[in-house]
């Protein structure tokens, strides 16, 4: 079997056996009372989501890291190489970024509380934890590229800068898709292309197990889409939001093409940037806004756009974004 074949295999596979689970899942969340709390000054149609079964970045995140600690075993007990350890990596920051998120998200679903979710100093204290440890591994432990540029052909070496750029990428990220979760299917579908395009930058570095990684996390992520799209029976939460981007942000690190991630990541990008504008024209103006709401999504559903036309359209600025990021790493 071909590399190629062999990834998109292992994205099939997952994909099926997320797809299988997600219907009980769902039902035992709904049990449990796991339901969403609505933003009150958010857009008002969002009320009609109040009670919908959040936390379920689970759904995909079990099958991935079942899928590839199997793999892995079956590496490590015979002779036959499926997947290298340098796949622990993400696997683990996926593991690590999803109980933060789980965390916050439960706090949140909890009435009695004062404080919706996780205290924002605690929350970035604990992925800039994570973040430290990740970015020394990957400097010291897998020796990964530090940084690539298009047509440039020596790999830039970083020094000691590179430990803080690395953990402010991780959590810079991790951040950007979650606040890009804020319409049915739109995080995961930028998400899974994300994953695709650096998948097809691994397969042209010759990293194999990186390739079959992403193709994994693609297939989980369609699955979780099947139960995510409009209307939504389940929301990834906080719980799948930053675990994605967290790791996003690591794969793209190992390719040492991270600075292309900005561009193949553009939604999450754009939405970020727009929180930020419209933060800082907020101050300095004393009150004005510059967009209708943000993030960036929010600002287009005032605008008179159905939460089909920005999922859409934002999907196909991102599938073309893939696509040229894709082509300036052949460059």
């Amino acid at each position: 079997m071909t590399q190629t074949a062999m990834a998109l295999s292992l994205g099939g596979i997952t994909f099926l056996l997320t797809v299988i689970w997600g219907g009980p899942l769902i039902r035992i969340m709904r049990m449990l009372r796991i339901g969403e709390q609505i933003r009150i000054e958010g857009p008002q149609r969002h009320i009609t989501k109040l009670g919908t079964p959040t936390m379920g970045g689970w759904l995909f995140i079990i099958p991935v890291i079942l899928i590839t600690g199997v793999l892995n075993l079956v590496s490590i007990i015979s002779d036959l190489t499926v997947l290298g350890n340098s796949i622990l990596l993400p696997l683990l920051v996926m593991f690590a970024f999803a109980l933060i998120g789980a965390v916050d998200d439960w706090l949140g679903i909890r009435k009695s509380r004062p404080v919706k979710g996780m205290r924002a100093r605690w929350k970035f204290l604990l992925q800039m934890v994570v973040a430290l440890g990740v970015a020394l591994i990957l400097k010291y432990g897998l020796n990964t590229p530090e940084l690539i540029l298009p047509n440039v052909p020596e790999v830039i070496d970083l020094g000691i800068w590179y430990v803080p750029i690395a953990m402010i990428w991780i959590v810079g990220w991790s951040n950007a898709v979650n606040l890009t979760d804020g319409l049915d299917g739109l995080a995961g579908l930028i998400s899974a292309t994300a994953f695709a395009a650096y998948g097809a930058i691994a397969m042209l570095q010759g990293q194999v197990f990186l390739v079959r990684f992403c193709f994994t996390v693609v297939g989980a992520v369609f699955a979780f889409l099947w139960y995510n799209a409009q209307p939504a029976e389940l929301f990834m939460g906080d719980t799948g939001s930053l675990a994605l981007g967290a790791t996003l942000a690591v794969v793209s690190l190992m390719t040492g093409q991270w600075v292309l991630l900005p561009i193949i990541a553009i939604i999450p990008f754009s939405v970020t940037l727009s929180v930020i504008i419209q933060v800082a024209y907020f101050k300095i103006t004393r009150g004005r806004r510059l967009l209708k709401m943000a993030p960036l999504h929010h600002h287009f559903e005032l605008s008179g756009w159905s939460d089909t036309q920005i999922v859409q359209r934002f999907w196909l600025v991102a599938l073309l974004a893939g696509m040229f990021g894709v082509a300036l790493a052949l460059v």
